[in-house]
């Protein structure tokens, strides 16, 4: 299974001129039903000032599976947050990334992100496919 980032999905909807090829080659590339996002992902894009006008179709015209975030994955989100404030980190809530990147880690899926940087560094177990 593959959890698609945010910035990805983007990527595509807003016609990214840069990265919407790199993005939209991976999406493709990908197996039938090996696709998914979580709800953390699904607000984000829900959120965003480019929100697609009919998310979810655009969600599912993608193939993208909903998938569930765990105990064990939230747990690892708020493990990971704390180390980010140990280490000099300002933002007082969990940060969506730690929970994509901790879904991806605790359920043993690889994550597809432009923005391997915070995920490489709390969560060095995950397989990325990244630029």
């Amino acid at each position: 299974m593959i959890l698609v980032d945010t910035n990805v999905l983007l990527d595509v909807y807003k016609a990214d001129p840069i990265w919407m090829p790199w993005s939209l080659n991976h999406l493709r590339s990908a197996k039938p039903g090996q696709l998914a996002i979580n709800m953390v992902v699904y607000a984000e894009l829900a959120g965003h000032p480019a929100e697609p006008a009919h998310l979810d179709q655009f969600v599912d015209m993608l193939g993208m599976q909903m998938r569930d975030l765990s105990r064990p994955a939230a747990r690892l989100a708020g493990m990971a947050f704390r180390q980010y404030r140990q280490r000099g980190g300002t933002k007082t809530g969990v940060l969506p990334d730690f929970f994509i990147g901790a879904h991806a880690q605790a359920d043993g899926y690889k994550l597809l992100t432009r923005d391997a940087g915070r995920y490489r560094r709390y969560f060095p177990d995950i397989e990325l496919i990244s630029p």
